[in-house]
C-alpha cells in the first residue's frame, strides 16, 4: 500500500529506437502520458499487455479490482479526486461490456478516464469470436471518443489523442480497443509524442469581449441577481475567480450537487445546494431573482424541476465550455462560450462592486424557516433511532469538512450533499447524472490512490454497497486506507420515500434482508463497528477516522427516515415542500 500512496508521478524520458511488442509501447506511452496507477482485470485478450506489465511493476501500480465495474469507478475516483486522467484495463467480451457503466456515468459527469480493452484478433473481428464484441460501437454513446486498434504502429497515436481529448474541453471517458494481434506484434518504436492538437477538435473556445460584455451590463443593471455553480467551476480550476467575482459583486452563490466544493459552503456568500433535495431557499428565490447567472452547469431536470416554471421572470446568463449546453433546456438571454475561470475573470473586472444586503436577507429568512422545520429536527432529534442527517453532521463536525467524501446515490447521498461542509474543491465524488448506484466505494478507492494525503470517507446506503461489496477484497489486498460509512435503513431508501409520500405507503419490493455486514468486514479484515446509540456516535465516528487503515462502520438509522426539502415530480423548483404532503 504505500508503494501506491507515495509513489512519485514518472516522467517521461526520450528513448532511442527499439523493437517492442505492441503491448509494451502502450505502457511506455502511458509513461510517457503520465500514467502511474491502472485499476484493472486480466483475461484471455488484453493477456499481452499483463505479460509486459509483469516487468513494469515499478513503475506502474496495477490494482487488481474485484471487477470491471470497479475498475472503471475507481478511474473516476482517482481522476475526480486528483484532476489527472484515471485509466482503466479490460479484456474483450463481458469484460468490456463491465465497463460501460461507468463510461456512461463519467460522460456525464465530465470526468477524463482512459479505458483500454484487448479484442480478439483482428482476422477474427466479426465472427463471433469466443469473447468478442462489438465493443467500439457498444460505447459509441458513452464516450467522448473511442477507436479500435488493429497494428502496432498506431497504438501511440490512439493513445497520446485518447488522453489528449479525455482531459481537454468538457472532460470525459474515452476508450481504446486493441486487438490482440496489435499487443503481439513486434515494430520499432521511437518513443512516444503526446498530443496537443487535434484538427477537427477544438476543445477551448476563445472568449469573445462581445459576450462578456453583454453579461457584464445584465449584471451591473440587476437588482436581485443569483449565481448558479456547477462542476464547471472546479474543473476549469474556477474556484478562487468565483470567490473574487462574488466578493466584488455582492452576488449569491448555490452550488449544484456536482459543484459541491465549487464555493466554500462556509464562506459569506454562500446561499446552499441546489436541486430536488436542496436547499428551500436556492430553490424558491431562483423564481424571484431578476437575472439568473450558470456557470459550468447544464441546467439538469433535478435543478430546474418543471422547466416551464422555472426561473420565468428571470434574464438568463449561462457560462459553458460546452456549447451544446446552452439553450439546451433553458433559454438564454445571453451566453458566454468560454472556459469558467477565463469568463469570471473578465466578468469580474467589467462589473461594478456592490452589496445586496435585502436581497441576501431574504435568502437567510428562508434558511432560518429550513432550519425550524427540517434542520433542527434531523440534528436534534426527538425519537429513538439514529437520523442520517445527525450521522453527517457528526462526521462533518470531526473531519472539519476536510475530508473528501464520496457518496454513491440515494438518500444518504442527499443527506450528504447537504450536511456536510464542502470547505475546498474536489472533495465531493458522486455519482451525479447516471445516478449509479455501486459507484462509492470503488470509486473511494481511486479517490485515496489519487490523492494519498487526504482523508477518503465513503459514505454509502446499504442497497447501493451490496452491488460492488466485493471490491472489499481490493481493499484488503492492498490494504486502502478508506474508510466506509454505511447508513443502514434496511430499505432502498430513496425509492421507498416516493412510495410512502405517493404511493400511499405500497413499499413494492424496497425492503432488504441483509446480512451481517460486521461479519463480512472481518471476512475481509478490515475492521468494524456496528452504531446503534446515540450516545455512541462521536465516539464511533472518532474510531473510524482514527483508523491507520481501512475501517468499517455501520449506522443503524430509522427506516422511514425521509429527506426534505423535496420538489415533487412534476412541480416547479418554487413548489419545494418542507415535509409530508397532505394526501386527499
Amino acid at each position: 500500500m504505500d508503494a501506491l500512496l507515495t509513489k512519485n508521478r514518472p516522467v517521461a524520458e526520450k528513448v532511442s529506437a527499439e523493437n517492442l511488442k505492441g503491448s509494451e509501447i502502450l505502457l511506455r506511452c502511458l509513461l510517457a502520458e503520465g500514467v502511474d496507477t491502472l485499476f484493472g482485470y486480466p483475461g484471455g485478450a488484453i493477456m499481452p499487455v499483463y505479460d509486459s506489465l509483469y516487468h513494469y511493476k515499478d513503475q506502474l501500480n496495477h490494482v487488481l479490482v474485484r471487477h470491471e465495474q470497479g475498475a472503471v469507478h475507481a478511474a473516476q475516483g482517482f481522476a475526480r479526486s486528483s484532476g489527472r486522467v484515471g485509466v482503466a484495463l479490460a479484456t474483450s467480451g463481458p469484460g468490456a461490456m463491465n465497463l460501460v457503466t461507468g463510461l456512461a456515468d463519467a460522460l456525464i459527469d465530465s470526468t477524463p478516464i482512459v479505458c483500454i480493452t484487448g479484442q480478439v484478433f483482428a482476422h477474427l473481428l466479426g465472427t463471433d469470436a469466443f469473447q468478442e464484441t462489438d465493443v467500439v460501437n457498444t460505447t459509441l454513446p458513452v464516450t467522448k471518443w473511442n477507436v479500435q486498434v488493429t497494428e502496432a504502429k498506431d497504438i501511440g497515436p490512439a493513445v497520446a489523442r485518447a488522453f489528449f481529448i479525455a482531459a481537454t474541453g468538457r472532460p470525459g471517458p474515452v476508450l481504446i480497443d486493441i486487438t490482440k494481434n496489435a499487443q503481439n506484434e513486434i515494430i520499432e518504436f521511437k518513443g512516444h509524442t503526446r498530443c496537443s492538437h487535434v484538427r477537427t477538435y477544438k476543445p477551448k473556445p476563445a472568449l469573445k469581449r462581445e459576450q462578456v460584455e453583454a453579461a457584464a451590463a445584465l449584471i451591473n443593471q440587476a437588482k436581485r441577481p443569483y449565481l448558479l455553480a456547477g462542476q464547471g467551476i472546479l474543473l476549469s480550476g474556477g474556484s478562487e475567480a468565483l470567490q473574487k467575482f462574488s466578493e466584488k459583486t455582492g452576488i449569491p452563490v448555490a452550488c449544484t450537487l456536482l459543484g459541491l466544493g465549487g464555493f466554500p459552503s462556509d464562506h459569506a456568500h454562500y446561499v446552499g445546494y441546489l436541486g430536488m433535495h436542496g436547499n428551500y431557499g436556492t430553490n424558491v428565490l431562483t423564481n424571484e431573482c431578476d437575472v439568473l447567472i450558470g456557470i459550468g452547469m447544464r441546467f439538469d431536470d433535478r435543478v430546474t424541476g418543471n422547466v416551464s416554471k422555472y426561473a420565468r421572470q428571470a434574464k438568463v446568463i449561462h457560462i459553458d465550455i460546452d456549447q451544446a449546453e446552452i439553450n439546451k433546456i433553458i433559454p438564454t438571454t445571453t451566453s458566454v462560450h468560454a472556459d469558467a475561470t477565463e469568463a469570471l475573470e473578465a466578468l469580474t473586472n467589467l462589473c461594478e462592486a456592490k452589496r445586496y444586503p435585502e436581497w441576501m436577507n431574504r435568502f437567510r429568512e428562508l434558511e432560518k424557516l429550513e432550519y425550524e422545520k427540517v434542520v433542527k429536527h434531523e440534528f436534534f432529534p426527538s425519537g429513538e433511532k439514529l437520523m442520517m442527517a445527525e450521522v453527517i453532521h457528526e462526521l462533518s463536525n470531526q473531519t472539519g469538512g476536510e475530508a473528501i467524501l464520496v457518496t454513491d446515490v440515494g438518500q444518504h447521498q442527499m443527506v450528504a450533499s447537504r450536511y456536510y461542509t464542502f470547505k475546498h474543491p474536489r472533495t465531493n465524488i458522486t455519482s451525479g447524472g447516471a445516478g449509479t448506484m455501486g459507484f462509492a466505494l470503488p470509486a473511494a478507492m481511486g479517490a485515496k490512490l489519487g490523492t494519498p494525503g487526504k482523508q477518503v470517507v465513503a459514505v454509502i446506503g446499504d442497497g447501493g454497497y451490496q452491488m460492488t461489496v466485493q471490491e472489499l477484497g481490493t481493499i484488503m489486498q492492498y490494504q486502502i486506507p478508506v474508510k466506509i460509512l454505511v447508513l443502514n435503513n434496511n430499505f432502498l431508501g430513496m425509492v421507498r420515500q416516493w412510495q410512502q409520500l405517493f404511493h400511499d405507503k405500497r413499499y413494492s419490493f424496497t425492503e432488504m434482508s441483509n446480512p451481517d455486514f460486521i461479519k463480512l468486514a472481518e471476512a475481509y479484515s478490515i475492521p468494524a463497528r456496528k452504531l446503534e446509540q446515540r450516545e455512541d456516535l462521536a465516539a464511533a465516528i472518532g474510531d473510524m477516522l482514527a483508523s491507520p487503515g481501512p475501517y468499517f462502520l455501520e449506522a443503524v438509522v430509522g427506516k422511514e427516515d425521509n429527506v426534505f426539502p423535496m420538489v415533487p415530480a412534476g412541480a416547479g423548483v418554487g413548489e419545494v415542500i418542507l415535509e409530508p404532503p397532505v394526501i386527499k
